[in-house]
This record gives structure tokens, C-alpha cells and sequence, in this order.
């Protein structure tokens, strides 16, 4: 059997990964695409695309119905599902199988035998694989016997969704007073990403390595594995950098963790590229997990180490080949080290960006790889997860791989929403990670803060490149340069967010200050809209600007600003009313717990906000009344518009 034309039931930098090998292997392609994704690489990259009507994950991409309409539709003989989505959905699998199309994944025996966290827990109890004690939920239980569940587990305990992955529906509790509400925010969650709201408590081992190891099976009953993957960098229990190999794993360790991750794989019949999870503690004992029957974000990290093209080898299994001796007899070379650049205020508590993305420029560099979902000028939408590429960096040793993805982020130039760039280069350079001395604690102990970039020169910058830019589009006196002025003791100056600058251009210095304070001595050697060629303190500096609107965007070596230029006459009627709560970022209102009236002391819960598929809780920053609220239930709400206002309480 051969595959002709494949449908992939994904979006993002998935679609266009698999797209790749699908066109290597000269296999016609077809995309499925939302209306918010109508303008993303993956669509183009297709040789068809199939619209799906709707923005929501349940109006298009979790539509099994629709994706095999587009397939029939199309002519597709295949459809590969990627990641998340559908692709553990066993019904979907079942309903390609009765359609006549070849769903390129495990069988839908072994998704379902997988499909519930729980049930692959028994079995691989059954097994002898080392399994963590837990407990099962499927409704929101009375609070005495979740206490009880969670004693006999012993605290801390991890509350996790039965069906799906991705950190959603995760939460930790140390002690009683907190595992009731874990326990129905998770609840929520769960529900809302997977349609299934089962949840189980299950104990948390402190300050873990998160262990994975590929394998892959074919329909003759083979099964091999493709070597570990570390991925104990996470936040909010989602990875955020993965590597293979792990520098914590040596030859003994690794081969008892791949022959158990294979023994998974054989107990249900594995067919096709999946996953066997394993958290491993202190002492070096390892736990099971989960096994995931997919290609997982990851996989990157392991084509470049062992040179195999996974998704092809996922397509020749689909077609029923078996798996060739360089898979079989597989080895590895080398180190990579994969980070997840997501649309996210990280120092703001990894909250979700979204909005138009003006620059995404990673530089070429020997050893990177860039999985990308997003390009320049395209738009990142609220309704989906926000990650926009995978950037990989691979070399003969982990420092070198290390290196190598350090700098390709560092001097990449992302204009838009806030990303968690800043935060990955921060963790690549640290001493700790060096060391591979890392854990899924890790954030804890370093905490994500912003960056220290030297503003007063950027602002500078973008005060030359505004004067600059309002000189060439004078329409008199065009070629002076940019500043002059035949009055020295004139200044020009420029007001933003943090700060004003004030500067003077001579024939021979410049002379500028920030916020009242001298800049030392200045030397403008060009000039033009968008660079700046500055000397300050005797350092030479290439500065780029990028405006949009009234926001610049500056990059050069000293990282990476965003300045918004201040309206020299506000409006009076923009300033939000005082007590009021302010949305961190656009979203769907799924839950409002206050009405007007209501007495709420400071860290109370006031409503909650889901945006890509994360639940965010606003709370009360202090104690009082609540004067308003001005959003129900399923309400979209805009980033910076008021949710609600608290106003003291009065003290007769």
C-alpha cells in the first residue's frame, strides 16, 4: 500500500513540519485551516487547503466529521493528526478506519488502552513497571473524600486530567486547604481542552527530571526504541525546553529505561511513533507516567541526534512497511537541545500574548533548526496554544548545541506581542542548566524576570530614527540632517513609556540625557528610519528600529526594547476608573464568582479568564466591595478592559 495524498488534521508548525517530508516523499498534501489561521504559513505550504468555518477548537479542528469531509472532498487516501487535537481521539481513528482512510498513528486498541491516564497506569502496574499511588475522579467529589484520598496518597499530591496532556487540568497542593479547589479548577479545565473533565490525584515527586523515551512499532509486531529525551524544563507542568540525550542519563540507566519503554509499547500491540513518560527521582528510580500515542513537540531533539525523519517513518509504517534496519539498529550522535518559543508575558506569570506579529527573523546558523507556525506579518489569535516555533540547536556536544541555540534566540528580532525569548536565553545562559543541573523545579529556584537592557540608549535610538523619519518625509529642507539645528541650545526630545529623552546633534558630539540624566559622551555616526549607527561611552553599537504606530521596537547588542511613544494629550476619559480590575489578556469570561455587593477579602477569586486554552483566575488585589461587574459568562473580552471594580468599604 502507498499513501497518495495526505490531510493534516493539525495547524501551526506541525502542519508545515509534516508537510515537509509528506513533499520529500512525493506525497500531495491538504490543509484544514480555521478562519483565524487563514493567514498562517501551513495553509500556503499545502498543495490544497480546506477551510474550516469557525475560530474555536470545537468549531474546526476538533470537528472529526469535518476533517474527513475536507478528506473526501480533496481525494485524501491518509490523514496525519500531529499533536493534540485529535490525534489520541480514538473515535477519530475509528471513524478514518470506517471512512476508508489511513490514519497515520497507533490502532485505536492501543490510543484507548492509553487514552486514560488511568488506565495505562493499571496496566503498566500489571506489568512490573514502577507506577505512583493515585486516585480517581470523574466528578467534582465531596471535600472529606478528596482530604481522605489525598492522606492515604500523601501530600504533596499532583491533581492531573484523565484524557489529554499539554500541563492542562494540572495542578500541585501541599495540604488540605487547597485540594478541593485544585480539584475543580482542574476539573473545569480538563473539560473544557478534551471534552472529558476526569481528573485523578496521583503523588508528586519532589523536584523530579522529567524522562521520555521515543519508540516506534510496526504492524509485524516490532517494537524499538529511539534513545531518551529530557524535558524537566516546564512551566505550569508544560515543557518549554527539551534535549536528547539527558545529561543525567548514562548507559545502565538508559537501558533500563528504554527496555521498559519498550515492554510498554509491546503489552499494547504499539503501532506507529509514540511516547513512554517516566518522572525519575534523586536515587535514580523511575516512575511510569503516561505513554503518549502520538509524535510529541519534541521529536526534533531525536531526529537530529539519530538522523531519522520520524514523520517518515510514521508515513512507511501507515503504508505497512516495516521498520528499516537505520531505525531498528539505530544510534546516536551528538547533542540537541530544543526550546519552545511561545506568545507569553513570562515575568507576568506566563500569561498569553496574542495580536499582530510584525517581525519574526531567527538568523541561519550551522547546527539550528526552526519548526516555525508563524512568519512576519501574520496574526496570533487567543483561541489556540500560543506557541510560534520550535528553535532547535545541535552540535558534537551539549555546550555546543547550547551555544548555538543561545545565539541564534538572543539575536533574533521579534516585533509584536511579548514573547518568552528573554526567558530562554536566560535559562540557556545560566550556570545551573550548564551543568545539566535541572529538575521540573527548576523555575522555581529561577524565577523568570525582565530583562536588564540598557533603555537610555534604545530610547536614544528611537528618537533619531523618529526625528529621522519625520525628516524624510519633510517636504522642505529634506536633505538636512537629522536633528540639526542652526540654534544650539535648542533641544529636540521625545516622551516614552519609560522615560524622556532630550538630545542635541553637533557637528562633531551629540549631547543627550534620560529622564533629567547626562548620557556620557555620544557620537552619531548614521542615521536612517530604521538604523542607527551609535557611539556612546566610546562603544559602537548598530541599533535596528521597527515603528509601529507609536510603539518602536529596538533590537542591537544590548537586547531587545519596546518603547510606546506618550500622546502628548490623553484623552481623560481612556484612564480606567480606580478599583478597577483589568483583563491581563483577551479571552473567553468562563466563570464569574462575585456579584455587585458582594464582600471579598484581598486574594479572593473575582471571575476567570480562559485564553489558549489555559484558565486564569483575577483576583481581588485587596479587601472591599464590589462596585461593578461588567462581564458574564462567555463574554470575549479585550486585553486592558475592565472586568470589574472593587471600591473600599465604607468604615461607619
Amino acid at each position: 500500500m502507498s499513501i497518495r495524498k495526505l490531510l493534516i488534521a493539525n495547524r501551526g508548525e506541525i502542519a508545515s513540519r509534516v508537510i515537509r517530508t509528506a513533499r520529500a516523499m512525493d506525497i500531495e498534501t491538504v490543509a484544514v485551516y480555521s478562519d483565524p489561521d487563514a493567514g498562517l504559513p501551513f495553509v500556503r505550504d499545502a498543495d490544497e487547503a480546506v477551510r474550516l468555518p469557525g475560530a474555536t477548537p470545537a468549531d474546526t479542528y476538533l470537528r472529526g466529521e469535518a476533517i474527513i469531509a475536507a478528506a473526501r472532498t480533496t481525494g485524501a487516501d491518509a490523514i496525519h493528526p500531529g499533536y493534540g487535537f485529535l490525534s489520541e481521539n480514538v473515535d477519530f481513528a475509528r471513524a478514518c478506519a470506517e471512512a476508508g482512510l489511513t490514519f497515520v498513528g497507533p490502532t485505536p486498541a492501543a490510543i484507548e488502552a492509553m487514552g486514560s491516564k488511568i488506565a495505562a497506569k493499571q496496566l503498566m502496574a500489571s506489568a512490573g513497571v514502577p507506577v505512583l499511588p493515585g486516585a480517581v475522579f470523574d466528578t467534582e467529589p465531596d471535600p472529606a473524600r478528596l482530604r481522605s484520598a489525598a492522606a492515604e496518597i500523601g501530600y504533596p499530591v499532583l491533581v492531573k486530567a484523565a484524557f489529554g496532556g499539554g500541563g492542562r487540568g494540572m495542578r500541585i497542593v501541599h495540604d488540605d486547604d487547597g485540594v478541593g479547589a485544585a480539584v475543580a479548577e482542574a476539573h473545569r479545565e480538563a473539560a473544557s481542552a478534551f471534552g472529558n473533565g476526569t481528573v485523578f490525584l496521583e503523588r508528586f515527586v519532589t523536584a523530579p527530571r522529567h524522562i521520555e523515551v521515543q519508540i516506534v512499532g510496526d504492524q509485524a509486531g516490532t517494537v524499538v526504541h529511539l534513545f531518551e529525551r529530557e524535558c524537566s524544563i516546564q512551566r505550569r507542568y508544560q515543557k518549554i525546553i527539551e534535549e536528547a540525550p539527558s545529561p543525567a542519563v548514562g548507559d545502565e540507566l538508559r537501558a533500563e529505561l528504554c527496555r521498559a519503554a519498550v515492554a510498554a509499547g509491546k503489552a499494547i500491540g504499539y503501532v506507529g511513533a509514540g511516547t513512554v513518560e517516566f518522572v525519575l527521582d534523586a536515587d535514580g528510580r523511575f516512575y511510569f507516567l503516561e505513554v503518549n500515542t502520538r509524535l510529541q513537540v519534541e521529536h526534533p531533539v531525536t531526529e537530529l541526534i539519530t538522523g531519522i525523519d520520524l514523520v517518515r517513518v510514521q508515513l512507511d509504517i501507515a503504508a505497512g512497511h516495516p521498520l528499516p534496519p537505520a531505525v531498528v539498529s539505530a544510534t546516536f550522535t551528538g547533542h540537541a537541545i530544543e526550546a519552545r518559543l511561545y506568545a507569553e508575558d513570562a515575568p507576568a506569570g506566563y500569561l498569553p500574548t496574542s495580536g499582530d506579529l510584525h517581525t519574526f527573523e531567527i538568523p541561519p546558523a550551522g547546527g539550528l533548526r526552526v519548526d516555525a507556525g508563524f512568519a512576519s506579518h501574520t496574526r496570533i489569535s487567543t483561541f489556540y496554544d500560543s506557541m510560534l516555533a520550535k528553535v532547535i540547536g545541535y552540535g558534537p556536544t551539549r555546550e555546543q548545541a547550547r551555544q548555538v541555540l543561545a545565539g541564534a534566540l538572543a539575536r533574533a528580532r521579534l516585533h509584536g506581542p511579548v514573547t518568552n525569548r528573554d526567558l530562554l536565553v536566560s535559562i540557556l545562559r545560566e550556570p545551573e542548566f550548564q551543568a545539566g543541573a535541572i529538575d521540573t523545579g527548576y523555575l522555581d529556584r529561577h524565577p523568570p524576570v525582565a530583562p536588564d537592557t540598557d533603555v537610555a540608549v534604545h530610547a536614544l535610538a528611537a528618537a533619531l530614527a523618529g526625528q529621522a523619519e519625520r525628516r524624510t518625509a519633510a517636504p522642505v529642507l529634506a536633505t538636512l540632517p537629522s536633528g540639526w539645528r542652526n540654534n544650539p541650545s535648542s533641544a529636540q526630545y521625545a516622551t516614552y513609556d519609560v522615560g524622556e529623552v532630550r538630545y542635541q546633534v553637533g557637528r562633531d558630539c551629540l549631547r543627550a540625557s534620560f529622564d533629567g540624566v547626562e548620557l556620557p559622551d555620544a557620537l552619531l555616526h548614521s542615521v536612517s528610519p530604521t538604523d542607527v549607527d551609535l557611539e556612546v561611552a566610546g562603544v559602537r553599537r548598530c541599533v535596528t528600529i521597527l515603528r509601529v504606530g507609536d510603539t518602536s521596537y529596538v533590537d542591537s547588542s544590548l537586547g531587545h526594547t519596546v518603547l510606546v511613544e506618550v500622546d502628548r494629550f490623553p484623552d481623560p476619559a481612556a484612564v480606567a476608573q480606580a478599583g478597577s480590575l483589568l483583563a491581563p489578556m483577551p479571552g473567553t469570561v468562563v466563570r464569574v464568582d462575585v456579584a455587585v455587593g458582594d464582600h471579598v477579602e484581598a486574594g479572593a477569586s473575582i471571575l476567570a479568564i480562559e485564553a489558549m486554552k489555559m484558565e486564569h483566575t483575577i483576583r481581588a488585589p485587596a479587601a472591599g466591595l464590589v462596585g461593578q461587574v461588567t462581564v458574564a459568562v462567555g463574554a470575549q473580552v479585550a486585553s486592558g478592559s475592565v472586568l470589574a471594580v472593587l471600591e473600599e468599604e465604607s468604615r461607619d
